[in-house]
């Protein structure tokens, strides 16, 4: 008996605390976030004329790499699933 009237005693002070306590929380207001910049992008190039009409993967080798990079295109390795 004792154990039933402290479990519904404990339950109703959990309830009570439920219902009173969002009361204190502070007002929350609807709006628009805020757009925040990202620094972490790259920047954007202009893409010249000839390369932006080219469709993948027929695109000319040119178009792969930009003029001041020294860096090299690697060799892929192509996968098919033709099995023959």
């Amino acid at each position: 008996m004792i154990k039933a009237l402290s479990a519904v005693t404990i339950a109703a002070f959990a309830a009570a605390a439920m219902t009173i306590l969002p009361s204190f929380a502070p007002p929350v207001e609807a709006s628009v976030p805020q757009a925040l910049t990202k620094t972490d992008r790259l920047p954007i190039r202009a893409v010249s004329a000839p390369c932006a009409g080219q469709n993948w993967p027929n695109i000319d080798v040119s178009c792969l790499r930009r003029s001041n990079s020294k860096a090299t295109i690697q060799p892929v390795r192509v996968v098919t699933t033709d099995r023959s």
